[in-house]
């Protein structure tokens, strides 16, 4: 993992205090995501981790949040919402999506921060829409209502209208809903893209054994980070086994750091 800079740091979240109904949810939370790799991050149900990422998208109630995030060197509520919205993509976790809009509608809505206001898409608009759903195989159902289509379907849809932000920083709460393990294999390979092209991915997983083929990961324990760092390091290998009581470990099988049940003996 790379030394943290304020030039390496694509988004970073310090100290952090996120509360529901007087009920805390993130105690004190620091961590500081590197410009150009992918960081999965991981934890128990409950450990916080789409709170984590409501709070950097901006996403969380102002008055039940203390602490600062910065967005590419500056604070994050001093972005106007335009330029925001072009720097900061996001998926998220269960996302209602108007039944009479078409695939294509859906997917342009990725656009949008992009156009003047009221505007027409344009020929660039369309051509880079349609590059995103033939990435996540949705191109066909270009004219389909998104009401017809299966959970996983409706996924990819959504992660094209992502893509199609073309953003420094994407931000994917639960990605891999859904999707069976060939369209997986096809998220993990966009993200790679996106990470050789300079973007910015952060994920929330519950996959463990694909969380592990990002480049770094943060571990997330009762809404305080307990670890980040590459996800081959061994520090990084035993933190995950520990938040999950041992109950997993962490091997290498045909080169591919892997999450198996621990057996009991």
């Amino acid at each position: 993992m790379p030394q943290n800079t304020p030039e390496t740091i694509a988004i970073a979240a310090q100290q952090i205090y996120a509360n529901v109904h007087s009920k805390p949810i993130l105690h004190g939370l620091s961590a500081g995501f590197a410009k150009g790799r992918w960081t999965s991050i991981v934890g128990p149900n409950g450990a916080g981790k789409s709170s984590l990422l409501k709070v950097l998208s901006g996403l969380w109630p102002a008055h039940g949040l203390q602490g600062q995030v910065h967005l590419l060197g500056k604070p994050l509520h001093s972005w106007p919402r335009k330029a925001r919205a072009q720097a900061l993509a996001w998926l998220g976790q269960g996302e209602v999506v108007t039944e009479d809009l078409t695939v294509l509608d859906v997917a342009l809505l990725g656009r949008l921060p992009h156009q003047p206001w009221l505007a027409a898409p344009s020929h660039e608009d369309h051509a880079i829409v349609e590059r995103c759903l033939r990435q996540t195989q949705a191109w066909e159902w270009r004219h389909r209502p998104v009401v017809e289509l299966s959970g996983g379907e409706r996924q990819r849809v959504l992660l094209a209208r992502a893509l199609a932000v073309q953003a420094q920083v994407l931000l994917m709460d639960e990605p891999l809903a859904n999707l069976d393990p060939p369209h997986q294999t096809d998220w993990v390979d966009s993200v790679r893209t996106l990470t050789r092209q300079g973007a910015t991915v952060i994920s929330v997983l519950h996959e463990i054994s694909v969380a592990l083929l990002a480049d770094d990961m943060l571990i997330l324990q009762e809404g305080r980070a307990v670890h980040q760092g590459a996800c081959g390091d061994l520090a990084t290998h035993a933190a995950l086994e520990t938040v999950f009581d041992h109950r997993i470990q962490v091997r290498s099988i045909d080169g591919l750091w892997m999450a198996l049940p621990r057996m009991a003996k």
